[in-house]
């Protein structure tokens, strides 16, 4: 060769750095030449084509030096240069410099290959001007581009405009490693490759590995030869790795691609964000073209600062959308945590978990249920895909947006569901929470129809060959969704951290709830148990104590039974207003309307209003119970003439004083026998409340006197008196009033759980007069007899242990008879809408109370 050209025929190996054979090694392509150095001392072993470039011969350099091939000036320089390596995977360069000290310019490369030193040497290109005003430039029109989409089609006319190139493009890379052209620019009449898809396989991905370590390849001529590497080992044993040489030639089945698409030249410069390859600029000349290396450094350069700015718009585009996203995660966090957590519970926040990610339906699949919202598979198809999630999701979330294509019964309900987000939110039996999309159907152009690739038998055994035909080839995307992003994937894992987070505490809290729960249902059950015991005793001294003073049998059980009323009453009116303390004169006028409605006018209460204590309910009600008795029997209420006026004060000692006076009745004597009442009366505060009583039998009327200390009363701040008379005054005096309707000869129904109330409300019944009871402990034998007999009326026990009787309100109904409920609950009953306006009377029941009860509903039926 002549010493003028630039053709580089082989490459030279002198190792040891006095006299060593020449050796060849590797294959680079004909526009420079290349030195080989050894590392174990700088300039030890030299690699080149530079015959014609030293003007000497190759046999001339056999045994040479190093010194005998370049200036001790310029190994000097380069020595030098070598201390300024970054790293071994970053080349360093020298531009224009006189190599062999004779006035010709080269631009030099040097990086460290295994255990030598790889130095390119370029002969200089035309002048650039200056590559940093060129770069700054360049990016400053780039950066003022307000979209990413106009960013990427700055980026290839600025290219174009600095490299001459026929073609540039920028070819992005999706996930599943094919390449979508997303900006050109050209010369008229080439056509245009614009938004052409092309598949994986165009780039493999041992290439897309090399555009990592080295981001800039070039080819200056395809056609021309490359030269030949020989030994194919170095002198250490091992092939010369050439990967980051510009100079290396390409693989032959990469020129065949770009021979195919009619290319003379190319350049490619890799897009890197994230330290994975985002994308290239691919740039195609149809001719030959050789790029000076000062040149292809400013593109390089300015690839990676168009890499930072796409990053930093990626990651501005990112950020707003995470905080977007956060702001809604801690906004459904905040909502569920003020609410009762669990895993199906998560079904009430479908509207702010579709907020979060973006999706078409959404299922909770929680203890085998499936709650949906929005376009979402059957409970059926939910059931098999959460079967099939138990085994591919292992506990992380799981996103496809081509279900059908890992879950072949997917196929069956795609337009609903072409692609699923899954969180898993509980581990055994496994819940989840699923985000849907539905199918999208797009056409993909793609550059040439990739099936057309055929398999040939080569020297190299079976591989692909590149495609003839780049033809815009267009394909139907059937089965798939809108692609879940990464945005979407780190706000799944966001949400599966928290939510998992909240139902752990829930259920630490839960069990911890359950644990006091539990202890305190044991003390309440002990407490219960305690006051039963304490009910039943009272009880069994009320029977015992009241059989003395009993004339018959009839006597004693109406002496009973207006106790156990009493108790019954008080105890009601704890209940009715949520166990808080009522007025005294409630508790008077309870016990008078109770047992004597119509003269309940005649009893009159003043003074300060003053509310009891619960604890002084079942003693006030018992000695007022006997005072209204004994009044009724005897006193002042037992004609038409007589009154009673009860009084109270609060003397200076904060003790509550409360007169009976009984006036107009017949005349009063003190008792020869001391009955159970009269104990009651006596006793019963002093030794309960720890107060006072007195009672004096004066000839004009009964006059009891009571101190009640402050403990058990509290008094009113305003010092109003009370006049009042209570709900059960005013019901009792409805039912003593009516007119007296005959039972004789009636048919009634009784339906009650427990056989002795049943027993004792059916004899009631019959001694009342009616002809036939029926009784019945459930809604079916009921209805049974609602269907078969004749009824004239029915007494309904509300509670039937698993059941209520309100069942049997439709079919009363419907044949007009009139019924009566009984309940435990007391006012807190809420009685179905068909039965409004139904008398319900309270357990336990008086007689003539049942009695009174159904003669009214009997009335207002007839």
């Amino acid at each position: 060769m002549s010493p003028d050209t630039s053709a580089v025929d082989f490459v030279v190996d002198l190792t040891n750095c006095d006299r060593e054979p020449i050796q060849f090694l590797g294959s680079i392509q004909p526009i420079g030449f290349l030195l080989c150095v050894s590392t174990d001392w700088l300039i030890q072993r030299v690699s080149a084509n530079i015959a014609d470039y030293a003007g000497q011969s190759v046999d001339a350099l056999l045994g040479e030096p190093v010194e005998a091939l370049l200036p001790q000036g310029t190994i000097h320089m380069l020595r030098g240069r070598l201390q300024l390596l970054a790293s071994p995977d970053t080349p360093e360069r020298i531009f224009n410099v006189d190599i062999f000290e004779d006035d010709r310019r080269f631009d030099v490369s040097l990086h460290i290959s295994g255990q030598s030193i790889v130095i390119e040497v370029e002969p200089r290109a035309a002048e650039t001007g200056n590559p940093g005003a060129l770069i700054k430039t360049m990016i400053t029109r780039v950066q003022k581009a307000e979209t990413l989409a106009n960013l990427h089609r700055e980026c290839v006319r600025q290219l174009r405009a600095v490299t001459g190139f026929d073609r540039v493009m920028l070819y992005r890379f999706s996930a599943d490693n094919s390449g979508h052209v997303v900006a050109e620019a050209a010369r008229t009449g080439i056509g245009s490759f614009l938004d052409l898809h092309y598949p994986a396989s165009d780039i493999p991905a041992q290439a897309r590995t090399l555009y990592l370590r080295n981001p800039i390849r070039v080819i200056a001529d395809i056609d021309a030869p490359g030269v030949p590497v020989l030994p194919l080992l170095d002198p250490s044993g091992k092939p010369l790795d050439l990967s980051l040489a510009g100079l290396r030639s390409v693989s032959p089945i990469h020129l065949e691609y770009l021979r195919n698409m009619g290319v003379g030249a190319s350049m490619s410069v890799s897009v890197i964000i994230d330290g994975k390859l985002w994308g290239l600029f691919a740039l195609h000349h149809y001719q030959p073209r050789v790029l000076g290396m000062e040149l292809r450094a400013a593109v390089e350069l300015f690839a990676q600062m168009v890499s930072l700015t796409i990053e930093g718009r990626l990651n501005k585009e990112r950020r707003l959308a995470e905080e977007a996203a956060r702001e809604l995660h801690d906004r459904f966090i905040s909502k569920i945590v003020a609410s009762m957590p669990s895993a199906d519970a998560m079904a009430d926040f479908g509207e702010e978990l579709r907020g979060i990610i973006a999706c078409d339906g959404f299922v909770v699949w929680a203890k085998g249920e499936a709650k949906a919202s929005g376009r979402c598979p059957g409970t059926d198809e939910i059931r098999q895909l959460a079967r099939f999630l138990n085994r591919a999701g292992a506990s992380r979330i799981y996103a496809a947006d081509n279900l059908s294509a890992v879950h072949p019964p997917a196929e069956a309900y795609v337009d609903e569901a072409a692609g699923v987000l899954a969180i898993p939110i509980s581990r055994a039996p496994r819940d989840y929470m699923l985000f849907f999309r539905q199918e999208i159907v797009q056409t993909v152009t793609w550059a040439g129809d990739p099936a057309t690739k055929e398999k040939q038998i080569g020297p190299h055994g079976a591989r692909l060959t590149p495609r003839k035909s780049f033809d815009a080839w267009k394909q139907t995307v059937y089965g798939r969704s809108e692609p879940w992003s990464e945005r979407d994937l780190k706000a799944a894992e966001a949400l599966r951290v928290s939510i998992l987070e909240i139902l752990l505490r829930f259920n630490e809290e839960t069990e911890r709830q359950q644990g006091l729960a539990t202890q305190r249902q044991e003390l309440l059950i002990a407490e219960l148990n305690h006051r039963v015991r304490n009910i039943l005793s009272l009880i069994r001294a009320i029977v015992a104590q009241s059989k003395p003073g009993a004339k018959s049998v009839e006597d004693f059980a109406r002496i009973i039974s207006g106790r156990v009323q009493a108790l019954a009453r008080a105890h009601d009116q704890i209940t009715t207003d949520s166990f808080q303390p009522v007025s005294l004169g409630s508790i008077v006028h309870t016990e008078v309307s109770a047992y004597i409605g119509n003269k309940a006018s005649r009893v009159d209460v003043s003074g300060p209003r003053l509310v009891v204590e619960a604890s002084a309910f079942s003693t006030l009600a018992l000695v007022f119970h006997e005072l209204v008795t004994n009044s009724a029997k005897y006193g002042a209420l037992s004609d038409s003439r007589g009154s009673v006026a009860v009084s109270t004060m609060v003397d200076d000692h904060g003790s509550c004083h409360i007169v009976w006076r009984e006036s107009g009745g017949p005349a009063v004597q003190a008792p020869t026998r001391r009955g159970f009442g009269s104990t009651i009366i006596e006793r019963s505060i002093p030794h309960d409340l720890g107060g006072e009583a007195k009672l004096d039998y004066r000839l004009g009327g009964l006059v009891a006197e009571f101190i009640l200390p402050p403990n058990t009363f509290r008094h009113e701040p305003d010092g109003a008196t009370i006049q009042q008379t209570g709900r059960a005054g005013e019901a009792a005096n409805t039912m003593t009033d009516a007119p007296a309707l005959s039972l004789d000869g009636l048919s009634g129904l009784i339906v009650e759980d427990n056989m002795i109330i049943s027993l004792d409300a059916e004899q009631l019944m019959l001694d009342n007069g009616m002809r036939t009871v029926f009784t019945a402990a459930s809604v079916a034998d009921a209805e049974r007899i609602i269907e078969e007999e004749t009824i004239d009326v029915a007494l309904l026990d509300v509670n039937l242990g698993p059941e209520t009787s309100f069942p049997l309100v439709k079919p009363l109904n419907a044949r007009g008879v009139p019924y009566v409920f009984v309940t435990g609950y007391g006012e807190k009953v809420e009685l179905p809408a068909e039965a409004a306006g139904t008398t319900a009377i309270k357990k336990p029941f008086a007689s003539d109370e049942l009695i009174a009860a159904l003669r009214n509903v009997l009335k207002d039926r007839s």
